[in-house]
Protein backbone atom coordinates (compact mmCIF):
# COMPACT_ATOMS: atom_id res chain seq x y z
CA UNK A 1 0.00 0.00 0.00
CA UNK A 2 1.30 3.43 -0.89
CA UNK A 3 1.66 6.48 1.37
CA UNK A 4 -1.39 8.78 1.65
CA UNK A 5 -1.74 10.98 -1.43
CA UNK A 6 -2.77 14.57 -2.01
CA UNK A 7 -3.62 15.29 -5.63
CA UNK A 8 -3.05 18.44 -7.68
CA UNK A 9 -6.25 17.82 -9.63
CA UNK A 10 -9.38 15.71 -9.23
CA UNK A 11 -11.51 15.21 -12.34
CA UNK A 12 -15.04 13.85 -12.00
CA UNK A 13 -16.29 12.26 -15.24
CA UNK A 14 -19.98 11.47 -15.64
CA UNK A 15 -22.71 11.03 -18.24
CA UNK A 16 -25.18 13.95 -17.98
CA UNK A 17 -27.78 11.89 -19.83
CA UNK A 18 -27.49 8.88 -17.56
CA UNK A 19 -30.74 7.09 -16.81
CA UNK A 20 -29.52 6.86 -13.23
CA UNK A 21 -28.48 9.57 -10.81
CA UNK A 22 -24.96 10.23 -12.09
CA UNK A 23 -25.34 14.04 -12.47
CA UNK A 24 -26.68 14.41 -8.93
CA UNK A 25 -24.02 12.14 -7.43
CA UNK A 26 -21.25 13.93 -9.34
CA UNK A 27 -22.41 17.31 -8.05
CA UNK A 28 -22.60 16.02 -4.48
CA UNK A 29 -19.08 14.59 -4.73
CA UNK A 30 -17.80 17.89 -6.12
CA UNK A 31 -19.24 19.76 -3.14
CA UNK A 32 -17.86 17.26 -0.62
CA UNK A 33 -14.36 17.34 -2.08
CA UNK A 34 -14.26 21.12 -2.55
CA UNK A 35 -15.09 21.51 1.12
CA UNK A 36 -12.71 18.80 2.38
CA UNK A 37 -9.77 19.61 0.07
CA UNK A 38 -9.75 23.40 -0.50
CA UNK A 39 -6.22 23.37 -1.95
CA UNK A 40 -7.08 20.82 -4.67
CA UNK A 41 -8.58 21.74 -8.04
CA UNK A 42 -11.77 19.67 -8.48
CA UNK A 43 -13.62 19.79 -11.81
CA UNK A 44 -16.61 18.05 -13.37
CA UNK A 45 -16.34 16.81 -16.96
CA UNK A 46 -19.58 15.58 -18.58
CA UNK A 47 -19.30 13.15 -21.47
CA UNK A 48 -20.82 14.04 -24.83
CA UNK A 49 -20.88 10.67 -26.61
CA UNK A 50 -19.91 7.02 -26.25
CA UNK A 51 -16.17 6.67 -25.80
CA UNK A 52 -15.73 10.32 -24.75
CA UNK A 53 -14.77 9.28 -21.20
CA UNK A 54 -11.63 7.65 -22.64
CA UNK A 55 -10.45 10.97 -24.07
CA UNK A 56 -11.40 12.93 -20.95
CA UNK A 57 -9.60 10.47 -18.67
CA UNK A 58 -6.49 10.40 -20.87
CA UNK A 59 -6.31 14.19 -20.78
CA UNK A 60 -6.90 14.39 -17.04
CA UNK A 61 -4.33 11.70 -16.20
CA UNK A 62 -1.66 13.30 -18.38
CA UNK A 63 -1.70 16.45 -16.24
CA UNK A 64 0.27 14.67 -13.52
CA UNK A 65 -0.52 13.81 -9.89
CA UNK A 66 -4.17 13.42 -10.87
CA UNK A 67 -7.15 11.53 -9.52
CA UNK A 68 -9.73 10.59 -12.15
CA UNK A 69 -13.16 9.65 -10.81
CA UNK A 70 -15.85 7.91 -12.85
CA UNK A 71 -19.40 8.44 -11.62
CA UNK A 72 -20.92 5.56 -13.53
CA UNK A 73 -21.55 1.85 -13.78
CA UNK A 74 -18.98 -0.73 -14.84
CA UNK A 75 -19.06 0.31 -18.50
CA UNK A 76 -18.35 3.97 -17.85
CA UNK A 77 -15.56 3.06 -15.45
CA UNK A 78 -14.06 0.80 -18.11
CA UNK A 79 -13.69 3.83 -20.42
CA UNK A 80 -12.02 5.86 -17.69
CA UNK A 81 -9.60 3.04 -16.86
CA UNK A 82 -8.66 2.66 -20.52
CA UNK A 83 -8.15 6.41 -20.84
CA UNK A 84 -5.84 6.47 -17.83
CA UNK A 85 -3.88 3.49 -19.17
CA UNK A 86 -3.58 5.17 -22.59
CA UNK A 87 -2.18 8.33 -21.00
CA UNK A 88 1.05 6.62 -20.04
CA UNK A 89 0.94 8.33 -16.65
CA UNK A 90 2.81 6.58 -13.87
CA UNK A 91 1.14 8.45 -11.02
CA UNK A 92 -2.54 8.80 -12.01
CA UNK A 93 -5.12 7.21 -9.72
CA UNK A 94 -8.64 5.99 -10.56
CA UNK A 95 -11.82 5.74 -8.54
CA UNK A 96 -15.46 4.90 -9.23
CA UNK A 97 -18.64 6.13 -7.62
CA UNK A 98 -21.41 3.65 -8.46
CA UNK A 99 -24.14 5.26 -10.56
CA UNK A 100 -25.29 2.69 -13.10
CA UNK A 101 -27.27 -0.48 -13.64
CA UNK A 102 -24.20 -2.70 -13.28
CA UNK A 103 -21.87 -1.85 -10.40
CA UNK A 104 -20.05 -5.13 -9.85
CA UNK A 105 -16.59 -3.60 -9.49
CA UNK A 106 -17.65 -0.97 -6.97
CA UNK A 107 -19.63 -3.50 -4.94
CA UNK A 108 -16.81 -6.04 -4.76
CA UNK A 109 -13.78 -3.76 -4.31
CA UNK A 110 -15.23 -0.79 -2.41
CA UNK A 111 -14.14 -0.47 1.21
CA UNK A 112 -15.54 2.87 2.35
CA UNK A 113 -17.49 5.91 1.10
CA UNK A 114 -15.58 7.44 -1.80
CA UNK A 115 -15.36 11.02 -0.51
CA UNK A 116 -13.90 9.67 2.74
CA UNK A 117 -11.41 7.48 0.85
CA UNK A 118 -10.26 10.40 -1.33
CA UNK A 119 -9.81 12.65 1.71
CA UNK A 120 -7.72 9.99 3.42
CA UNK A 121 -5.72 9.45 0.22
CA UNK A 122 -4.86 5.81 0.87
CA UNK A 123 -4.01 4.42 -2.57
CA UNK A 124 -3.75 0.73 -3.41
CA UNK A 125 -3.07 -1.12 -6.66
CA UNK A 126 -5.08 -3.79 -8.47
CA UNK A 127 -4.53 -6.03 -11.48
CA UNK A 128 -6.21 -5.48 -14.83
CA UNK A 129 -7.26 -7.90 -17.53
CA UNK A 130 -5.92 -7.12 -21.00
CA UNK A 131 -7.49 -8.49 -24.17
CA UNK A 132 -5.33 -8.42 -27.30
CA UNK A 133 -6.43 -9.41 -30.80
CA UNK A 134 -4.47 -9.96 -33.98
CA UNK A 135 -6.85 -7.76 -36.00
CA UNK A 136 -5.09 -5.03 -37.98
CA UNK A 137 -4.85 -1.83 -35.98
CA UNK A 138 -6.49 -3.30 -32.88
CA UNK A 139 -4.92 -1.96 -29.69
CA UNK A 140 -5.10 -3.94 -26.45
CA UNK A 141 -8.12 -3.10 -24.28
CA UNK A 142 -8.21 -3.32 -20.49
CA UNK A 143 -10.93 -4.64 -18.20
CA UNK A 144 -11.17 -3.94 -14.48
CA UNK A 145 -13.58 -6.81 -13.73
CA UNK A 146 -14.37 -9.39 -16.41
CA UNK A 147 -14.50 -10.37 -20.08
CA UNK A 148 -17.25 -12.77 -21.13
CA UNK A 149 -18.11 -14.76 -24.26
CA UNK A 150 -21.29 -16.74 -24.92
CA UNK A 151 -24.33 -16.28 -22.70
CA UNK A 152 -22.97 -13.17 -20.98
CA UNK A 153 -22.94 -10.77 -23.97
CA UNK A 154 -25.99 -12.35 -25.61
CA UNK A 155 -28.12 -11.70 -22.54
CA UNK A 156 -26.67 -8.17 -22.27
CA UNK A 157 -27.62 -7.38 -25.87
CA UNK A 158 -31.18 -8.50 -25.26
CA UNK A 159 -31.42 -6.49 -22.05
CA UNK A 160 -30.32 -3.36 -23.87
CA UNK A 161 -33.08 -3.86 -26.45
CA UNK A 162 -35.74 -4.10 -23.76
CA UNK A 163 -36.68 -2.05 -20.75
CA UNK A 164 -34.98 -2.06 -17.38
CA UNK A 165 -36.71 -3.38 -14.30
CA UNK A 166 -36.47 -6.66 -12.41
CA UNK A 167 -39.51 -8.39 -13.91
CA UNK A 168 -38.78 -7.28 -17.46
CA UNK A 169 -35.13 -8.24 -17.05
CA UNK A 170 -36.15 -11.73 -15.92
CA UNK A 171 -38.41 -12.28 -18.92
CA UNK A 172 -35.75 -10.92 -21.25
CA UNK A 173 -33.16 -13.35 -19.89
CA UNK A 174 -35.57 -16.31 -20.18
CA UNK A 175 -36.43 -15.37 -23.76
CA UNK A 176 -32.79 -15.06 -24.74
CA UNK A 177 -31.82 -18.26 -22.98
CA UNK A 178 -34.49 -20.24 -24.83
CA UNK A 179 -32.96 -19.21 -28.18
CA UNK A 180 -29.32 -19.41 -27.18
CA UNK A 181 -26.90 -21.64 -29.10
CA UNK A 182 -23.37 -22.62 -28.01
CA UNK A 183 -20.23 -21.22 -29.63
CA UNK A 184 -17.07 -23.00 -30.71
CA UNK A 185 -13.46 -21.84 -30.41
CA UNK A 186 -10.03 -23.28 -31.13
CA UNK A 187 -7.97 -23.38 -27.96
CA UNK A 188 -4.21 -22.96 -27.71
CA UNK A 189 -3.67 -26.73 -27.94
CA UNK A 190 -5.26 -26.67 -31.42
CA UNK A 191 -8.44 -28.49 -30.39
CA UNK A 192 -11.92 -27.15 -31.12
CA UNK A 193 -14.25 -26.99 -28.16
CA UNK A 194 -17.85 -25.93 -27.72
CA UNK A 195 -18.97 -23.69 -24.83
CA UNK A 196 -22.14 -22.09 -23.56
CA UNK A 197 -20.19 -19.52 -21.56
CA UNK A 198 -16.55 -18.51 -21.09
CA UNK A 199 -15.78 -15.80 -18.53
CA UNK A 200 -12.39 -14.37 -17.53
CA UNK A 201 -12.86 -12.77 -14.11
CA UNK A 202 -10.73 -10.33 -12.14
CA UNK A 203 -13.38 -10.10 -9.40
CA UNK A 204 -15.23 -12.87 -7.60
CA UNK A 205 -18.79 -11.67 -8.35
CA UNK A 206 -20.73 -10.37 -11.33
CA UNK A 207 -24.28 -9.71 -12.53
CA UNK A 208 -25.32 -8.40 -9.09
CA UNK A 209 -25.87 -11.83 -7.53
CA UNK A 210 -23.53 -14.45 -9.02
CA UNK A 211 -20.46 -15.60 -7.08
CA UNK A 212 -18.00 -16.88 -9.65
CA UNK A 213 -15.12 -18.01 -7.50
CA UNK A 214 -13.77 -18.18 -3.99
CA UNK A 215 -10.59 -16.24 -4.75
CA UNK A 216 -9.98 -14.21 -1.61
CA UNK A 217 -7.12 -12.05 -2.89
CA UNK A 218 -8.96 -10.74 -5.94
CA UNK A 219 -8.24 -8.53 -7.78
CA UNK A 220 -4.59 -8.17 -6.79
CA UNK A 221 -3.14 -11.68 -6.94
CA UNK A 222 -1.55 -11.47 -10.40
CA UNK A 223 -4.01 -13.98 -11.87
CA UNK A 224 -7.57 -14.22 -13.15
CA UNK A 225 -10.14 -16.99 -12.88
CA UNK A 226 -11.58 -18.75 -15.92
CA UNK A 227 -15.18 -19.88 -15.49
CA UNK A 228 -16.29 -22.27 -18.23
CA UNK A 229 -19.68 -23.71 -19.07
CA UNK A 230 -18.92 -26.44 -21.63
CA UNK A 231 -21.89 -27.07 -23.90
CA UNK A 232 -24.54 -28.92 -21.90
CA UNK A 233 -28.29 -29.40 -21.69
CA UNK A 234 -30.11 -26.17 -20.89
CA UNK A 235 -31.54 -27.52 -17.66
CA UNK A 236 -27.98 -28.12 -16.45
CA UNK A 237 -27.02 -24.55 -17.34
CA UNK A 238 -29.93 -23.31 -15.27
CA UNK A 239 -28.86 -25.43 -12.30
CA UNK A 240 -25.30 -24.10 -12.58
CA UNK A 241 -26.56 -20.51 -12.77
CA UNK A 242 -28.76 -21.15 -9.72
CA UNK A 243 -25.77 -22.47 -7.81
CA UNK A 244 -23.81 -19.32 -8.74
CA UNK A 245 -26.51 -17.10 -7.22
CA UNK A 246 -26.94 -19.16 -4.05
CA UNK A 247 -23.88 -21.16 -2.97
CA UNK A 248 -21.39 -19.86 -5.53
CA UNK A 249 -19.40 -21.86 -8.07
CA UNK A 250 -16.51 -22.63 -5.73
CA UNK A 251 -12.83 -22.66 -6.64
CA UNK A 252 -12.03 -21.98 -10.29
CA UNK A 253 -8.75 -22.44 -12.21
CA UNK A 254 -6.45 -19.41 -12.24
CA UNK A 255 -4.32 -18.22 -15.15
CA UNK A 256 -1.89 -15.45 -15.97
CA UNK A 257 -2.61 -15.86 -19.69
CA UNK A 258 -5.27 -17.61 -21.80
CA UNK A 259 -5.19 -17.88 -25.59
CA UNK A 260 -7.75 -19.05 -28.15
CA UNK A 261 -9.04 -18.33 -31.67
CA UNK A 262 -12.55 -17.53 -32.85
CA UNK A 263 -14.11 -19.62 -35.59
CA UNK A 264 -17.09 -17.34 -36.31
CA UNK A 265 -17.93 -13.69 -35.61
CA UNK A 266 -19.17 -13.36 -32.05
CA UNK A 267 -20.05 -10.80 -29.40
CA UNK A 268 -18.24 -10.46 -26.11
CA UNK A 269 -18.78 -8.37 -23.02
CA UNK A 270 -16.10 -6.36 -21.26
CA UNK A 271 -17.04 -4.76 -17.93
CA UNK A 272 -20.67 -4.50 -18.99
CA UNK A 273 -20.07 -3.13 -22.50
CA UNK A 274 -20.82 -5.37 -25.49
CA UNK A 275 -18.35 -5.48 -28.37
CA UNK A 276 -17.75 -7.91 -31.25
CA UNK A 277 -14.87 -9.84 -32.77
CA UNK A 278 -14.47 -11.24 -36.26
CA UNK A 279 -13.97 -14.89 -37.23
CA UNK A 280 -10.44 -16.34 -37.33
CA UNK A 281 -9.15 -13.88 -34.74
CA UNK A 282 -6.41 -14.90 -32.31
CA UNK A 283 -7.26 -13.64 -28.82
CA UNK A 284 -4.96 -13.39 -25.81
CA UNK A 285 -6.20 -12.59 -22.31
CA UNK A 286 -3.45 -11.48 -19.90
CA UNK A 287 -3.33 -10.45 -16.29
CA UNK A 288 -1.42 -7.18 -15.86
CA UNK A 289 -0.38 -7.26 -12.20
CA UNK A 290 -0.81 -4.07 -10.14
CA UNK A 291 -1.46 -2.08 -13.28
CA UNK A 292 -3.96 0.39 -11.82
CA UNK A 293 -3.77 2.64 -8.75
CA UNK A 294 -7.18 3.10 -7.13
CA UNK A 295 -8.98 4.68 -4.20
CA UNK A 296 -12.20 3.59 -2.54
Amino acid sequence: MESPRRFDTITIIFNPNSTGDAPKLAEELLQDLTSALPDTTVTMRPTEHAGHAIDLAREAAAAGNALVVSVSGDGGYNEVVNGVMASGSDDAVCAVLAAGNANDHSRVTGRKPLAEAITEGQVRRIDLLRISMDETGADPVYAHSYIGFGLTPVVAIDLEKGSKGAIKEMFSVVRTFSKFKPFEIRQSDGKRRSFDSLVFANISQMAKYATLSEAGDHPADGKFEVITFPHMAKWRILLTALRATTKGLGDQPSYTQYRFSTLKPMPYQIDGEVKSVEAATDITIDSVPRALAILG
